[in-house]
């Protein structure tokens, strides 16, 4: 459950830059508005200094982060869609009649975890077909497929085994694995996709870690698609804090520079001591939006068509829609 590890990368750059007032070592970069409510983030980590410091592995990590999409608006999520899958095809490159396998990761029973199964279920899948009856397959349709492997809990088998798998016998050049994401941000929470080339750690957002699936463990290139549903206890609680400092610092006359002081504590230190502190209580406690629900659906939508996009490159959104109806 929450197999991507704990924090976006654009996050533990963030708290890098604001603690040491400079750009991690090691690290490019790169920010873009492809549209005024959409920003795209790409975090490069060039070598194993900044490795080290973002607790990451060398690779790309692209974020891409839309406030507005909690709000149903089937054209903006058209827009997100087609932004997702441009920053796919980069990342992928794939070339015709390449294999991708999807795999969907995640508890289908809960709802915060669903997000993979979800997608799986909306894809255009076509390796059956390609094999079956390639004269009516059009040119520029790739050989997709797709797996929801379900959890340890549930299967008793290790996503990574079922996948290896899977692998040995469908022989795909990719893996693009879909998981949620548990974010050290509470603005994060749904509004935010993230996309790697170094794989998943399965567990690690709640300190469960598993099997790696990457290209190490799997044989083939792994792309990660991750998409924060949850924040843990800790995160509410040190988020709530610090709006409420703010909102002290604004009103105060006379205490001004204690808050400030309060303000400027290391906010990770901040983090471990209320974790700390809860512990006994509440321990790992995650906290999930009321409207998860459809929060899910909409990013599993989103998602899926920016696959079906970036994998079926001669085939537009009409074209998507007449497949999948």
């Amino acid at each position: 459950m929450f197999n991507i590890r704990t924090d976006l990368a654009v996050e533990a750059r963030e708290l890098y830059k604001k603690d040491n007032n400079r750009e991690v070592p090691g690290v490019e970069v790169d920010v873009k508005k492809p549209y005024e409510d959409v920003t795209v983030t790409i975090v490069n980590i060039k070598d194993a200094v900044g490795s080290k410091i973002m607790g990451k592995e060398i690779g790309t990590y692209v974020t891409i982060e839309v406030p507005g999409i909690k709000h149903y608006d089937a054209e903006a999520h058209d827009k997100i869609s087609e932004v997702l899958a441009k920053e796919l095809e980069t990342m992928i490159g794939i070339k015709d009649g390449q294999t991708v396998l999807v795999a969907g990761l995640g508890n289908w029973n809960v709802t915060p975890d669903a997000l993979g199964p979800r997608v799986v279920s909306k894809l255009l899948i076509t390796r059956h077909l390609k094999q079956l009856m390639p004269e009516h397959i059009d040119e520029g349709i790739n050989p997709v497929c797709a797996i929801a492997p379900g959890v340890l809990g549930l299967t008793g088998i290790e996503t990574a085994e079922i996948i290896q798998g899977v692998i040995e016998k469908v022989k795909p050049d990719y893996v693009i694995a879909i998981d949620a994401l548990a974010s050290r941000k509470m603005e994060r929470v749904a509004s935010t996709i993230q996309i790697g080339n170094t794989g998943i750690g399965p567990g690690s957002g709640v300190g469960n870690k598993r099997m790696a699936l990457n290209k190490e463990t799997l044989g083939v290139p792994v792309i990660a698609i991750g998409v924060p549903t949850v924040v843990d206890a800790a995160t509410m609680a040190n988020d709530t804090i610090d709006l409420i400092i703010d909102e002290l610092i604004k009103q105060s006359k006379n205490n001004k520079e204690f808050y400030d002081i309060i303000k400027k504590v290391d906010k990770n230190e901040k983090y471990m001591l209320i974790k700390e502190i809860l512990n006994p209580y509440i321990s790992d406690l995650m906290v999930t939006p009321k409207e998860i629900d459809g929060l899910i659906e909409d990013m599993a939508k989103i998602i899926a068509n920016s696959i079906n996009l970036a994998l079926h490159p001669s085939l537009d959104k009409e074209d998507l829609n007449k497949y999948l109806q």
